[in-house]
């Protein structure tokens, strides 16, 4: 599942565009997820455009910031 159905109009370089789906991946199989959890794919995507926006780049932070969210709600 591609992070790009996620964008909206948020403009992204492509390297931006393909860092943040690498990480999107990362966290998605970190919660093994699979093609379930829309609503939480959304969330995920969302977090991690808004991190990406304040300029982090790196897929490994973007995805520990996500998981380590999630793991507070749980």
């Amino acid at each position: 599942m591609p992070i790009t159905q996620f964008l909206n109009s948020s403009e992204f370089d492509s390297e931006t565009k393909r860092v943040m789906g690498v990480a999107f991946e990362m966290a998605r199989a970190a919660l093994q997820l699979g093609n379930q959890g829309n609503l939480i794919n959304e969330r995920i995507a969302k977090r991690i455009i808004e991190l990406a926006k304040t300029g982090e780049l790196n897929p490994d932070v973007l995805c520990e910031a996500v998981l380590r969210e999630f793991c507070q709600h749980l």
